[in-house]
């Protein structure tokens, strides 16, 4: 085997190897997000005061960061939004989108903010 067959053999065994790398740094992104997005939600549902308890509370139905977000007037906040762009960078994050992936997060900052 000749040595440009051996460097290019090399070299597209680096790059295989990078892309899982960039995927995981996606899904750290998008796990760090999820949380400090939900901490701003709670922080929001807990600063209004007491509500009446909803039909799905009665039911023993646990709440999630979505019904949460929309108990409080998630579109005011801005969080719903903010869940619907993690769907969306989980989405890219699955297909290997990573500027997708990286562009939504970025929303869910802003929202943060």
């Amino acid at each position: 085997m000749s040595f440009i067959a051996k460097c290019r053999i090399a070299c597209f065994m680096l790059s295989c190897a990078t892309v899982p790398a960039h995927a995981r740094a996606c899904a750290d992104d998008i796990a760090q997000a999820q949380a400090q997005l939900d901490l701003a939600i709670e922080k929001d549902a807990g600063s209004h005061g007491w509500k009446p308890e909803s039909l799905n509370a009665l039911r023993s139905h646990q709440p999630t960061p979505r019904s949460l977000a929309r108990a409080e007037g998630g579109k005011d906040t801005g969080f719903i939004e903010a869940l619907d762009s993690l769907d969306r960078a989980r989405a890219a994050d699955r297909n290997g989108d990573a500027a997708t992936c990286s562009r939504e997060i970025a929303r869910v900052r802003a929202v943060l903010r």
